[in-house]
């Protein structure tokens, strides 16, 4: 580093410099993972790690990010750029918000945003987005079958926590209203996520102070990110030219939105229009009662998704690549929902088949894509209450793994996190020691992939007893819609039961002490060579 220099840096780093630099922010954004995992007290944080950490230039422009979770990566990278501009930034502070039309995704994601001053000069921001498994909704797990935004929990526009190191009143009142009942203001899992943004602060400034003697620290930084996005923009520019002119075209379509709607087609076209590549949702459902719909955000993510994993392994995950998707969804349908659509699913269910119809498209388009993956997070929220049943005395969410999709080179793998969720199980020794609840069963669902040339991965099997009275909400997809295959067999469609008795992909029900409630994951779709 002894012969960089400013004017250098802002010319371009080689090679070996820009690896440096990319690996430093990545490492950054692990670290900050690190610490919101072991100071997060929800088994939903520190055991199932769900959660994300990026670093952003000082336009909102993603740096970097870590490998954690695609719906809230891409989703961050979308959203920053509108947010950025919206506030006046000084050194201490730290933004707050879960609102889905204002940057967020459904409301359980509280995501905070720190900006990075170095010698007074603002040069980015660190953010962490994690999932709270209480934010306040009527229902536990903060995942209802709900009708509007209102009914989700508490809403959290964009605003200052904090304004230079301290905390606002404003802020720390509306966060309050998610546990009336405890005596902090701030739950412990805001604090994690405040730490997380503090490590990430901590150790950018360490860095560029650290050089500073040999270079300008600030200017390396600006420069260095400008070649990061340079380099990204010509790995991105040279994929889009291995892709022809035409237009690669699916649909997909979700089971049903819970109150009567379904099945939802998803419908997109996928084409290259010159340095740009297109993905226009027109033709796909309007939004719904149910939860099922997106903010633009969402959908965002799960294109941007796709996209990453198509380019090489070392292509960096920032704006260089991202400014060279455009994406075309008409408002007020189911990708780009108006201001106050209940959203709790399409975050988690919505965006899968997003995922499910872009990667048909891409296929359609002469692209090597897998089969369709399990298509579902298949989520499960529960609590029960106080005797008086004024308030939750616990509550708990978590997804469940499924088959992936088998592909050109060989078999889906089972009993995986696909796609737009990239969470840990929760292990059945954590969820016995925190809640009143048993695992009976917990294992592979053999045979469930569908069967070609490669075979989709299988899904799993986990059933919960329940060792007292118990609120359950299932937000569950492809029950009735399979995952499809490429020229070979879809995998085997999830099921639902409370006892002996089906159950319907969404549900709200009240369990009684000795109630097991199965869940059979779908399996993921076949591939083969010809018809």
């Amino acid at each position: 580093m002894s012969e960089f220099d400013s004017k250098k840096c802002s010319d371009g780093l080689n090679g070996i410099e820009l690896g440096v630099y990319a690996g430093k922010l990545n490492s950054i954004c692990e670290e900050m993972g690190y610490v919101l995992q072991r100071t997060a007290v929800s088994p939903n944080i520190k055991d199932r790690m769900d959660f994300s950490c990026a670093v952003f230039d000082e336009s909102g422009r993603i740096l970097a990010q870590a490998a954690h979770i695609p719906v809230h990566l891409g989703s961050m990278a979308y959203a920053m750029l509108d947010l950025v501009p919206k506030f006046k930034w000084y050194e201490g502070d730290m933004l707050v918000l879960n609102d889905p039309f204002s940057g967020g995704t459904h409301l359980p994601d509280v995501t905070l945003v720190a900006p990075v001053f170095v010698g007074g000069t603002l040069i980015g921001f660190v953010a962490n987005r994690a999932h709270h498994a209480n934010i306040g909704a009527t229902a536990p797990g903060s995942m209802p079958l709900s009708k509007s935004l209102d009914e989700e929990g508490v809403v959290i526009l964009p605003q200052k926590l904090i304004e230079k190191g301290v905390y606002v009143q404003q802020a720390l009142s509306i966060i309050s209203k998610i546990s009336p009942e405890l005596s902090q203001i701030l739950p412990d899992d805001f604090h994690a996520q405040i730490s997380a943004n503090r490590i990430g602060l901590n150790r950018i400034s360490e860095w560029l102070q650290e050089i500073q003697g040999e270079i300008d620290g600030v200017a390396y930084f600006f420069g260095a990110g400008k070649s990061l996005n340079d380099y990204g923009s010509q790995i991105m520019t040279g994929f889009l030219k291995g892709i022809g002119e035409s237009e690669g075209v699916f649909e997909d379509y979700l089971d049903d939105d819970g109150f009567g709607s379904g099945p939802i087609v998803i419908k997109v076209r996928v084409k290259r229009c010159g340095a740009k590549l297109i993905f226009d949702f027109t033709g796909s459902a309007a939004q719904v009662s149910g939860n099922l719909n997106c903010p633009i955000t969402v959908t965002a993510a799960a294109v941007y998704y796709l996209v990453v994993c198509l380019l090489p392994s070392y292509a960096p995950q920032c704006h260089g690549v991202f400014k060279h998707i455009k994406i075309q969804v008409p408002k007020g349908s189911i990708l780009n929902a108006e201001c106050g659509a209940a959203v709790a699913a399409g975050n988690v269910e919505t965006s899968m088949r997003v995922v499910d119809a872009v990667q048909g498209a891409l296929g359609d388009l002469g692209l090597d894509v897998p089969a369709a993956a399990q298509g579902t997070m298949n989520n499960v929220a529960m609590g029960g209450r106080v005797a008086n049943g004024a308030h939750l005395d616990w509550d708990y969410y978590e997804t469940l793994a499924g088959g992936a999709g088998a592909h050109s080179a060989g078999d889906g793998l089972s009993a995986v996190q696909c796609h737009m969720t990239n969470t840990l199980n929760t292990p059945v020794e954590s969820l016995e020691m925190h809640y009143p609840l048993r695992i009976k069963r917990y294992e592979l669902a053999r045979n469930t992939g569908g069967v070609g040339d490669f075979n989709g991965g299988g899904g799993l099997i986990r059933e919960y007893e329940f060792l007292g009275a118990t609120e359950v909400t299932l937000l569950t997809e492809r029950r009735s819609v399979a995952p499809w295959g490429i020229r070979a067999g879809a995998g085997q469609k999830g099921e639902n039961y409370l006892n002996e008795d089906a159950l319907k992909s969404k549900e709200s029900l009240l369990a009684k002490s000795g109630d097991v409630l199965t869940i059979q994951t779908p399996g993921g779709g076949a591939w083969s060579s010809a018809e």
